[in-house]
């Protein structure tokens, strides 16, 4: 184990990341963090669990949400801190959780939070098949097939906000990662397979 990294995966919305690092923990046998992590970090920094969730890897940037959380800084009033409590609670989770060793996180800027502080290979996972993406949405979310791409691009797109709010670096920018892999022409398998021989 000793060889082995942290490994974490940004990902587009349905392209298989969560299902990628699953696998890919199964097969190292190292700890896979998702949304447990939100959990984590809500419970040891004492935040409400259900404001976390609806907080997840979104940046509310409607003009009054602005105006209201500067009014509420300015008061000194914690909710308009909240998204920056929450994500500050998320990096401490994850910083935790990579000194016990090694393990894969995805999402929640994790590669960015890492850099610098241990040894980490970041990965991205991106698919090329819009189709494939709204099939997966479908059966995964629910979502009508006519009501798919719009959904999966507003998905992408509070990623993309997200990564950019907390890390100034562009979601998805191939100079932000050690490897961007396209699961439409790989698949899952030789994803995991690539993944781990670069370790």
């Amino acid at each position: 184990m000793a060889h082995l990294r942290t490994i974490t995966i940004e990902r587009q919305y349905v392209s298989g990341g969560r299902e990628i690092g699953k696998r890919l923990s199964e097969r190292l046998g190292i700890p896979f963090y998702d949304g447990q992590l939100l959990m984590l970090a809500a419970e040891k920094y004492g935040l409400n669990p259900g404001v976390v969730k609806a907080n997840d890897e979104k940046v509310n940037k409607s003009l009054l949400y602005t105006v209201a959380s500067a009014v509420e800084n300015f008061r000194g009033n914690e909710r308009g801190m909240m998204p920056y409590r929450i994500y500050q609670a998320q990096a401490e989770t994850i910083r935790r959780l990579s000194m016990e060793g090694p393990c894969i996180f995805i999402g929640r800027c994790a590669g960015e939070v890492l850099r610098g502080k241990c040894r980490s290979l970041n990965v991205f996972i991106y698919a090329s098949s819009m189709a494939e993406r709204k099939e997966r949405a479908n059966q995964i979310d629910n979502i009508a097939m006519v009501e798919t791409e719009d959904y999966i691009r507003m998905k992408d797109r509070q990623r993309r906000d997200y990564y950019k709010q907390y890390t100034d670096r562009e979601w998805g920018d191939p100079m932000n990662y050690d490897l961007c892999l396209n699961s439409t022409t790989l698949g899952y398998d030789r994803c995991v397979e690539l993944i781990e021989r670069t370790l």
